[in-house]
């Protein structure tokens, strides 16, 4: 493997927020990077391609492409569309998310990637009875069967999320209601982090080969992330914790995973996270440098 080849990777979900910072990350650190898209045309592909990713149109279906696309990379991101439930997410199914994470897997192996880093979650080794955690757990399993160079990196909920109207982390006619209790501190980590860790990876395989590593950047009750919006927006925003009672027949999958993650420790090392990454964004960090501009403020 030539020399450009040590320092090259394919991004799988390249358009999608965690692949879109990976290969910015990338990028930015002089690595060569190409980029699977359904769509050459599409903005976020175009922006791609102008900061000098090499685009390959095609999905996570086509395994030829896959292996095709793989053959001169010394490492591939894979991330995929990510289902947690059919309301919330009714473009991808629990069996689309998990055959794209297998098939990307299966192209990694045939192709002879050095390292492969998959997107995962938070808790993915437990059995939660989360869908969303579920798929990913079962694409980690398969992972470590095929016995290939791998890196889990399980991020936390988003910071952006709370700028996208995610339920039960956005903040409308300044309340930001959720059913996640007000005493419960949730992990949070900013995307473009997400992408700084992926690299770090790649650059210290001897590191990072063979763990899997949770990540967050902060960690806050729903009423101190209320009052870290208010600051920011210069706005009141309070919390209003949501019953969870209504939801066991309203919708079944939301209260099982309110009710779990209520009842879990999702506490993650930051300190020793800010020792591999000093720059690791709180979320006052990101408020004051990227979410403001997200949440109009």
């Amino acid at each position: 493997m030539s020399e450009a080849q040590n320092r090259s990777v394919l991004v799988v979900g390249a358009t999608g927020q965690q692949g879109g910072a990976t290969a910015a990350q990338l990028l930015k650190r002089g690595w060569r990077v190409r980029a699977i898209t359904r769509s050459a045309t599409g903005d976020a592909a175009k922006r791609l391609a102008e900061a000098g990713a090499e685009l390959v149109e095609g999905d996570m279906d086509d395994r030829a492409l896959l292996v095709a696309a793989m053959r001169d990379v010394s490492g591939v991101f894979s991330v995929q569309p990510t289902f947690i439930t059919p309301e919330l997410s009714p473009d991808v199914s629990h069996d689309d998310e998990v055959r794209w994470g297998k098939n990307v897997a299966d192209a990694a192996k045939a192709a002879g990637v050095r390292h492969l880093v998959y997107a995962s979650s938070i808790n993915a080794d437990r059995h939660s009875g989360m869908p969303t955690l579920e798929n990913k757990r079962e694409i980690e399993q398969h992972i470590r069967a095929l016995g290939i160079a791998a890196t889990m990196l399980r991020p936390v909920s988003f910071m952006e999320n709370y700028a996208a109207g995610m339920p039960g982390q956005s903040a409308i006619g300044g309340e930001l209601t959720t059913a996640i209790k007000a005493d419960v501190s949730q992990p949070l980590i900013a995307v473009a982090d997400i992408g700084v860790f992926a690299a770090l990876a790649f650059e210290n395989p001897d590191e990072y080969v063979g763990r899997a590593l949770e990540i967050a950047g902060d960690s806050l009750t729903p009423p101190q992330i209320a009052a870290a919006l208010s600051r920011a927006t210069g706005r009141s925003i309070r919390h209003v914790e949501m019953p969870l009672e209504p939801l066991r027949e309203q919708n079944p999958r939301l209260y099982r995973a309110y009710t779990w993650l209520n009842e879990q420790d999702l506490g993650v090392d930051i300190p020793a996270l800010r020792r591999l990454h000093p720059d690791l964004m709180t979320f006052e960090t990101w408020l004051a440098t990227r979410g403001r501009a997200l949440l109009g403020a």
